[in-house]
């Protein structure tokens, strides 16, 4: 086994479970890294077996789905085809010169030495199937909750699978608590087994509203209204996606079913203008939309309600390509139709190469895996052997494009956020503060803001609150590529990680390894990436600092 070529896919998610999948079928090693406890991603994630949960399958859909893959992933493991490291935290992916031999040469085309590199020599009795030397790529990754300890993975290839994170944008009341993400609510659902509330409003626009309205609803909350700011009706005007995917007709017929079984008025055309509360939230104010996103004039009214889950859309992770020189597309990884990213020995798939729901991401995870498993192999990729996925990934891009062009933000979402109202939640910046950098401090772009206002500056480094930003200052939203995913502890950055090469070591998820060998190594690490709720990561900047302070 240790003579086949190493690939490491990051994100365990659909894209990242079908990925490695295929490429262990076609044979390859494979290894899984993913930042949660257990794999399936957002869209599969599964509650602790602990809390001894008697129907899982209640709380998703597609489970026959989820069953094949589990099932296929269970298998491969107990053969050491793939290796699952969970809590694993990756922060860098790191592209190593090296002297290609046949098998890379064919895997990653001219070009694959870093210029300015000083190459690494090819380790004594490891090498890839046709003679290339191992570990063009290092993956750096912390271990466990705490995440202060790395491990770097040896690797012949990468292929990113990192998901897609929530936009969520202001409104004033937004930073009460009770008022949460949308897909945070599905977290604590689908992991915890807890309700966020017990009154629910459901708000924002795009597909994921559906099931999280219908699952808090079925598990038992009282949905007072599912709010969104599109008219699912306009994509009757967008026929070339329906077309494309009629089954996604059907599919939404069934989501509207559920929402009239459990009564949950659908409110199409309106949006959440302000929370309101004390302590905590009591209730919201929604008003109708004009044809033009903007309010209209007495068309507002108040629900009463403990919990608003909001969520205006999903972007991709790309942060991980980033540190590797990925070009971008707009927001998205770049690939060509095997799923290559223009960086050599690099795969994408998924939310992160564009946002298009779970199907779409296991039609490009076949097709990554594939590609990747026939070029690591010194093979061209067959094209009758991915034909299926690929007119299904047509298909799926079609109609995720169409779903696009319908559930955009209002217009007018960036005239009815006030002054006094906080943007920036980890630095408490407001929309007065942003607002001034431009008009009286005359910054011209996202990044001389974030300099003027620190606007972005804070834990999440402006994930949650860029595209707030762009939208209050009308600066063009840039993609900025960041050296380090994560925050990572200075310990890891000297070189304190343990070395993994690949072999058939188990790492587990508290860190200690399995092996004499990896044991050997001294401290244990955790390394991962995972498509969480950004929003967790937003404390306010003093709760910060004690929290800083608290784990000194």
């Amino acid at each position: 086994m240790a003579d086949r070529p190493h690939l490491v896919v990051i994100g365990a998610g659909p894209a990242g479970l079908a990925a490695a999948l295929t490429a262990a079928r076609h044979g390859v090693r494979v290894t899984l890294v993913d930042a949660a406890a257990q794999a399936g991603g957002q869209f599969y994630r599964m509650p602790a077996a602990q809390l001894g949960a008697r129907r899982p399958r209640a709380l998703h859909h597609r489970w026959r789905t989820w069953e094949r893959l589990s099932g296929d992933l269970d298998r491969h493991l107990a053969t050491g085809r793939v290796r699952h490291l969970a809590d694993h935290h990756v922060w860098c992916v790191e592209r190593e010169a090296t002297k290609p031999g046949p098998a890379e040469r064919k895997a990653t085309g001219p070009g694959s030495v870093v210029r300015g590199e000083r190459p690494r020599p090819a380790r004594a009795g490891r090498s890839g199937a046709a003679g290339g030397p191992v570990g063009a790529f290092t993956v750096h990754a912390l271990l466990g909750p705490r995440q202060e300890r790395g491990v770097a993975i040896r690797a012949d290839a990468v292929l990113l699978a990192t998901g897609g994170y929530e936009k969520v944008l202001p409104f004033r009341g937004w930073t009460l608590p009770g008022v949460l993400s949308a897909g945070g609510a599905q977290a604590m659902l689908k992991g915890g087994l807890v309700l966020p509330g017990r009154r629910v409003v459901v708000a924002g626009t795009g597909p994921l509203l559906l099931p999280v309205a219908t699952g808090l609803a079925a598990a038992g909350a009282r949905v007072v209204a599912l709010v969104e700011s599109a008219d699912p009706r306009a994509l009757a005007r967008a026929p070339g996606a329906l077309a494309a995917r009629p089954d996604k007709l059907a599919e939404g017929a069934r989501y509207a079913a559920r929402l009239l079984r459990h009564r949950v008025p659908f409110l199409v055309r309106h949006t959440v203008v302000e929370a309101h509360g004390g302590d905590r939230l009591d209730g919201v104010t929604v008003a109708a939309l004009g044809p033009d996103g903007r309010v209209v004039p007495g068309g507002a009214r108040r629900l009463d309600c403990d919990t608003l889950a909001v969520g205006h859309g999903l972007l991709p992770h790309t942060d991980l390509a980033g540190t590797l020189g990925c070009g971008l597309d707009g927001v998205a990884v770049r690939v060509d139709d095997e799923q290559r990213t223009d960086v050599p020995g690099v795969w994408a798939a998924g939310e992160a190469t564009g946002v298009g729901g779970a199907d779409l991401a296991l039609a490009e995870g076949r097709i990554a895996g594939w590609s990747a498993a026939a070029r690591l192999t010194g093979r061209a990729p067959e094209p009758r052997s991915r034909a299926a996925a690929c007119r299904a990934r047509a298909a799926l891009r079609a109609f995720a494009a169409g779903l696009d062009s319908v559930c955009a933000p209002p217009a007018g979402w960036a005239e009815r956020v006030t002054d006094e109202t906080v943007v920036c939640r980890c630095e408490e910046v407001t929309a007065g503060t942003v607002r001034a950098a431009v008009t009286d401090l005359g910054a011209g772009d996202l990044r001389t803001v974030k300099l003027l206002s620190r606007a972005g500056m804070g834990w999440c480094q402006g994930r949650m609150c860029e595209p707030a930003v762009a939208g209050l200052t009308g600066c063009p939203a840039t993609t900025v590529r960041r050296p380090f995913a994560r925050p990572v502890p200075l310990g890891v950055l000297a070189g304190r990680e343990e070395r993994d090469d690949g072999e058939d070591s188990t790492v587990r998820s508290d860190g200690r390894a399995d092996s004499a060998t990896a044991a050997d190594t001294g401290t244990g690490t955790d390394t991962g990436t995972g498509t969480g709720t950004e929003a967790d990561r937003c404390e306010p900047a003093k709760d910060r600092r004690q929290a800083d302070t608290d784990r000194q």
